[in-house]
């Protein structure tokens, strides 16, 4: 299984050079999110930071998108979260309108939710039934090839390889240009396991004080059932979004 996740990241990199190719009109975006929370009481401190960062191309037959998400948490001078993720997606709109296909490679580590490493990689198909500028919804379905590295309850080491189903919940709508609601939320159930899932949901309300700069709060919530792990997450901060 670890030959076929290596197949389909290199099948991915072939994607990219040959939609590259084509001549219709190409858009880049940069964005960068930094959210946090600060509790200060009598009986201790704690703090969370979220950090952000996304690069994006999009062409009337493809898009690409490159995301990295980092939390850093404490509480009482002990860590909480040290939570790295990093995400590679391309979307191809080659047949049907609102239909594309995607593809995506993505690598997880976390403290909170004890996973040493984890790689995953798959394709699939989407739709989007709400398709307009300030309102947007999409489904998505695909298999992924799962390789991880956990840590169970019981502080044993977990390596094991599955297929997973994963479905996705996506969203962004804004109102009157200025309030903006967004939301990416997945569930992957593994193929051969029903005990066997992973729950990951970020939702997102903003205030748009111009085009780039955005004042936001966030509740990411994260569970891995193979382990009994989950975390949530609520902060607030700035968001900065650029379109070239």
């Amino acid at each position: 299984m670890t030959r076929s996740l290596l197949i389909l990241c290199f099948s991915l990199f072939l994607s990219i050079n040959a939609f590259a190719q084509y001549s219709d009109s190409t858009h880049y975006f940069f964005g960068y999110a930094f959210t946090g929370s600060i509790n200060k009481t009598d009986d201790g401190t704690a703090h969370l930071l979220n950090n952000a960062v996304k690069l994006g191309m999009k062409k009337k037959s493809v898009s690409m998108n490159f995301n990295n998400a980092y939390v850093f948490g404490k509480q009482n001078g002990q860590l909480t979260n040290d939570d790295l993720s990093s995400a590679f997606d391309i979307n191809l709109y080659k047949t049907f309108p609102h239909f594309n296909y995607w593809g995506l490679a993505n690598f997880n580590k976390s403290f909170s939710l004890k996973i040493n490493q984890q790689w995953l990689a798959g394709v699939g198909i989407a739709y989007s039934i709400i398709d307009k500028e300030n309102a947007y919804l999409n489904l998505s379905d695909g298999v992924l090839v799962d390789h991880s590295d956990l840590v169970l309850e019981d502080g044993t080491a977990d390596k094991y390889e599955t297929l997973r189903n994963s479905f996705r919940f996506n969203y962004n709508f804004v109102i009157k240009g200025k309030i903006v609601f967004n939301g990416s939320n997945f569930i992957q159930n593994s193929l051969s396991n029903k005990n066997d899932f992973n729950i990951k949901t970020t939702n997102r309300l903003g205030l748009k004080f111009n085009k780039w700069l955005n004042l936001n709060a966030q509740v990411d919530y994260n569970r891995v059932n193979r382990n009994n792990r989950e975390n949530l997450l609520l902060s607030y901060g700035l968001s900065f979004e650029r379109y070239f």
